[in-house]
């Protein structure tokens, strides 16, 4: 995605809004956020952030080999300032392949952010493909309580990937059952349909 080719296609959609949460990092929210301004569309400020299933500080493979998704949008400025804390130490204190944070981070800094359960690589959803349903419900019992009801949602998406479908309903039960809102959302990496032969040709020459 191209910041100044991205606000042209937003206001051809007719959206008065959008999101950056790229992967681990924060490098494009200045320039985001001046694009945005600039084209009257309001820019939300996040991060998609890895957090390591145990601490942060865990670097064995058998420990931490993986790491889960979570959405942190800004709500204000003291959000946006715990947002840098947490991204600024998953790469000097977290770092294992990734740049991870923790509970214990979220739970430190976790004031003036809003929280959405990402998509599948996300915990509650890998929890439900694990078919460990009461697991995801603890989980986002925990992410509610640690932001706040109104600050905490059950994200939503649907590809056409099949697993995405197979979690839907589950995810719209714990979001009923943990009593949080839902939010329907797309992976977008880039911004027009034609866009996805070169997106792949990047992700080739990344991997």
């Amino acid at each position: 995605c191209r910041i100044s080719s991205m606000m042209d296609r937003v206001k051809e959609l007719g959206q008065d809004a959008i999101a950056i949460t790229d992967h681990g990092v924060m490098y494009g929210c200045i320039d985001f956020y001046k694009a945005a301004k600039a084209a009257g569309i309001k820019p939300i400020i996040g991060c998609e952030v890895y957090v390591a299933p145990h601490s942060r500080f865990d670097k064995t493979p058998s420990a931490d080999g993986y790491a889960d998704h979570l959405v942190l949008l800004c709500e204000n400025m003291t959000g946006y300032r715990n947002l840098i804390e947490m991204v600024s130490r998953s790469y000097t204190e977290g770092f294992y392949n990734k740049p991870r944070i923790d509970d214990g981070l979220l739970e430190q800094y976790h004031e003036g952010l809003i929280c959405l359960s990402a998509c599948l690589a996300g915990e509650i959803p890998q929890r439900l493909l694990q078919n460990d349903y009461d697991g995801a419900l603890e989980k986002a019992v925990y992410y509610r309580d640690l932001f706040g009801r109104e600050n905490f949602f059950i994200e939503l998406q649907d590809h056409g990937i099949e697993e995405e479908q197979r979690i839907l309903p589950d995810l719209a039960r714990i979001a009923a059952e943990a009593g949080v809102g839902m939010a329907a959302t797309n992976d977008s990496h880039y911004i027009e349909k034609e866009d996805s032969r070169t997106h792949g040709i990047l992700l080739c020459i990344q991997t």
